[in-house]
């Protein structure tokens, strides 16, 4: 490793590696083809940022042509990823670029015409550019696929195929993965040349829960209660940066407005906000500003928080690959953390799925209400805690303390309720507007082409207040019977 990025994650409090990175980063360094696996959450962006750095850093090449290509399955984790990037690479004088959609193209483009060596990106914004003839791929030297099995999930694995094939034949090729099915197994063989496999902790082929550092809780619920239980949860010891996850967008919009009514710096993020809305949430969020996310799965998707304390389930998740996910934002990088489940009556065959896949000791969730002493208890709740969070304890600036990023976003923004803003915000009345102008000004020109533009409106409403003006005619319908009008033959 260069002494400049040692120096760098030393000044960042950075010494002792974790697992996969004492494995990967011997391997990687060499250049050779590597995969590895662990969980989300467990120092791979570094194990595969090091060498791309150093690469980076030793042998410049063309200004204009991207030296390493770092492909993820997600905005959020294209943002943490070209973060981790930029700490450890602060003395390096590498260029980093971050593209992918929801945003305007023109930064990005822009972006990679000043030059890049590294790009990170999404699959299908990197085929959009490489397509336009923006982004030249036959400088890429390493190639790093981030989260491969989500990518997977996501129906990524074309787009994968095909920004593989574009790529020059000698590279380096990184692949990093929580868990190996068999097509990332046959994609790794087919695109990458001999690869050593390395694996950070055990696996038993599925991601693993971290049961050593997270405390797993699921209690029976009543939904007409779970508002109540969740803020009275919120106000355990100990909390920190707390994720609820919900099945729907309109829950979460529900959840999130209720437990700001009751105090909470909260926010929610789902697939129905504009990427500037959702990007400001996730920054507050990262900054403290808020302390409770509220998201739905595809969301939170590519989040990488290590500071998450709690992860609650406000419904019950769809198996036990979704609760995986989920309770995998807490209890990372050595930390300890809290998994709570609410399960509703109707839920409780799904969940004892889910508890026996798991190898969870939770199948029979007790009956539990917002003043059940046991979930006071297990949770370490004090006693006596309301649903309200008192004001001396609203310390978190919120939300609203977080300036919304212009990002150059087609299609407007919705915001936190759920209204559009931007472009799209005068779709109503004000298009209505528009078009009774453009009717006045056509009876206008129809009636006086002569008239001065500036004093149209004055003329108008002189016109229609004066006593004098001769009346309008009355249209009358012309009646016929076969040809001839009726009217005059009735005076005939």
């Amino acid at each position: 490793m260069s002494s400049e990025i040692a120096d760098t994650l030393e000044a960042e409090g950075i010494a002792e590696p974790f697992p996969i990175q004492s494995l990967a980063l011997p391997i990687a360094l060499k250049g050779s083809d590597i995969i590895g696996q662990a969980r989300t959450g467990t120092g791979k962006t570094f194990a595969f940022g090091i060498p791309l750095l150093q690469w980076v850093q030793s042998a410049p090449g063309e200004p204009k042509r991207p030296r390493a290509l770092v492909v993820v399955p997600a905005r959020e984790l294209a943002i943490q990823v070209a973060a981790d990037l930029e700490t450890a690479g602060k003395r390096t004088g590498s260029r980093l670029l971050t593209v992918y959609g929801g945003r305007s193209y023109e930064p990005q483009i822009e972006g990679l015409h000043s030059g890049a060596d590294i790009v990170v990106g999404t699959p299908g914004r990197l085929l959009d550019l490489e397509k336009q003839n923006h982004l030249d791929l036959s400088g890429v030297s390493a190639i790093v696929l981030d989260e491969a099995d989500k990518m997977l999930d996501l129906g990524f694995l074309p787009d994968i195929e095909r920004i593989l094939t574009k790529l020059p034949e000698r590279r380096q090729g990184m692949l990093f993965s929580a868990t190996m099915p068999s097509e990332i197994v046959s994609l790794s063989r087919n695109y990458l040349n001999r690869p050593t496999h390395v694996r950070a902790g055990e696996d038993d082929g599925n991601e693993q829960i971290a049961t050593d550092h997270v405390e797993h809780h699921a209690f029976r619920t009543h939904p007409m209660d779970r508002q109540e239980m969740l803020a009275r949860l919120l106000q355990a010891e100990g909390r920190g940066l707390s994720m609820v996850f919900c099945q729907t967008k309109r829950t979460c919009d529900r959840v999130a407005a209720e437990m700001k009514r009751r105090g909470f710096a909260a926010a929610a993020v789902h697939g129905d906000l504009g990427q500037g809305q959702r990007e400001r949430a996730l920054r507050a969020f990262r900054n403290g500003k808020i302390d409770v996310l509220i998201a739905t799965d595809v969301a939170a998707r590519g989040l990488d928080v290590d500071d998450v304390t709690h992860v609650i389930n406000y419904e019950c998740p769809e198996d036990e690959k979704t609760y995986t996910h989920r309770t995998g934002r807490t209890g990372r990088a050595g930390r300890s953390g809290t998994a709570v489940t609410f399960v509703d009556w109707e839920e409780i065959a799904r969940w004892k799925l889910i508890n026996t896949a798991l190898d969870l000791p939770l199948s029979e969730p007790p009956e539990t209400y917002s003043t059940s002493a046991h979930f006071f208890e297990a949770l370490g709740i004090p006693a006596g805690t309301k649903g309200k969070l008192a004001k001396e304890q609203r310390a978190r600036a919120g939300l609203e303390a977080e300036e919304v990023e212009d990002i150059g976003e087609t299609g407007g923004q919705r915001s936190e309720g759920g209204t559009r803003t931007g472009r799209e915000e005068h779709s109503g009345r004000g298009q209505g507007r528009s078009r009774n102008r453009r009717r006045s000004s056509r009876k206008k020109t129809a009636g006086s082409e002569s008239a001065p533009s500036g004093s149209s409106g004055t003329e108008r409403q002189s016109t229609s207040g004066d006593s004098e003006a001769a009346p309008s005619r009355r249209r009358r319908r012309r009646r016929t019977r076969n040809g001839v009008d009726v009217r005059n033959k009735r005076q005939d």
